[in-house]
């Protein structure tokens, strides 16, 4: 029985890290870019766009279809980012527990 009530315990103190490492991820800033740097997306850990920037070279209205592409690709880029940075926040957060292999936090 104790057991379990050392296991309830570690799961509510996992619980709290797991709220504050939410909140950490809305203020932790991640950058994409595409085309050489020519576009460049802002967002935070958490997938939220804070903004887009783009080289004033590239707004030429033949080729909108290739600046599109290209915001694209650095919202893709951003974000894949973004969620490296909260896979390594998460393990750093679940080192030492034993976990069975391939399971992640959250559920």
């Amino acid at each position: 029985m104790r057991d379990l009530m050392g296991i309830m315990k570690q799961a509510q103190a996992m619980q709290a890290k797991m709220a504050a490492l939410q909140s950490e991820l809305d203020q932790v800033d991640v950058s994409g870019a595409s085309g050489g740097g020519a576009v460049r997306v802002t967002m935070t850990a958490k997938g939220l766009v804070k903004g887009v920037q783009i080289d004033p070279g590239l707004m030429v209205a033949d080729e909108r279809e290739i600046l599109e592409d290209l915001v694209v690709a650095a919202v893709n880029d951003a974000r894949a980012k973004a969620e490296q940075v909260a896979a390594e926040r998460m393990g750093e957060l679940t080192k030492g527990l034993p976990l069975p292999p391939g399971m992640t936090l959250p559920f």
